[in-house]
This record gives C-alpha cells, structure tokens and sequence, in this order.
C-alpha cells in the first residue's frame, strides 16, 4: 500500500513539471487563423512545414466531436541536426510542433513545449546554442502568429 501511495505522489509531482515544460500564449485569432499566420511565420523564417495536422477534422472523420485544435511540425535542418549529433534520441522531439486549439469558452491557445525540456530528457548540453535558437524562433514565430509582431 505504501509503494503505491507513494508511486501516486510521484505521478503527481510530475504534473506540475510537465505543465511547466509547456509554454502557453493565448491567440485574438481564430484556431484556422492563427495556425495560418504560424505557417506563414515558419515559411517566411526559411524553416521547412513538414505537416499540419487537423485533429478536430480527424475526430470528425471517427465521428467523434473536438473543438478546433491544429498541429504545425516543422523544423530547421540547421538546428535539428546538431541537437540529434548530440544525442540521437532528441529525434524524438524533433521536428518542433506548435498546437492551436479552442479551449471550451472559445479562446485559443498557443502552445508548445519548451526546448529545454530537450536537455533534460536527452542530456544534451545545458549550453548548446541551438537551444537558444530554438527558442528564440518558437517565441518569434508564435508571437507573429498571436499578432504581437
């Protein structure tokens, strides 16, 4: 009983630090229009779309409901490779995603997973500078598509 309390302490305690490794912006656009201007950020940046993915299309498709929620992979080969050189597995979490989505009273979000959480969960080098890159171009690019460029 004791191993499974404090195995649920654990899952509990790891919450908090999953929703701190997200970075969350609230967009003044529509979900369609937002992951527009987040495409069109990313192209303009030189950074291949590699997909956009509609999930509320694909539940309508299983005829299941979801409200609005888009999914953007792309990446930057100049970025991405030094990150997997460094630790192979960083490919996991690579290309870059950015998801869109409507909440339920109808505002829409922005939000994407830090890229220090790269470090960690691969150990690659606190100090590598496409770290920074990377999260340079993820504030850039989703501040232009919430408008605040």
């Amino acid at each position: 009983m004791r191993a499974i309390a404090m195995a649920a302490g654990l899952v509990m305690a790891a919450v908090p630090a999953l929703a701190q490794d997200l970075v969350a912006k609230v967009s003044p656009h529509d979900v369609v229009t937002t992951m527009d201007r987040l495409e069109s950020a990313v192209e303009e940046a030189g950074a291949e779309v590699f997909a956009r993915v509609d999930h509320a299309a694909g539940a309508e498709k299983a005829e299941m409901e979801l409200r609005p929620t888009q999914l953007l992979i792309f990446g930057n080969p100049k970025l991405g490779t030094p990150a997997m050189q460094d630790a192979q597995t960083a490919g996991l979490d690579l290309p870059m995603r950015v998801l869109v989505y409507a909440d339920g009273e109808g505002a829409v979000h922005v939000a994407y997973a830090a890229p220090e959480t790269l470090v960690t969960a691969h150990g690659l080098p606190e100090e590598a500078e496409y770290i920074t890159k990377m999260t340079e171009a993820l504030d850039n690019l989703t501040a232009k598509a919430i408008g605040e460029e």
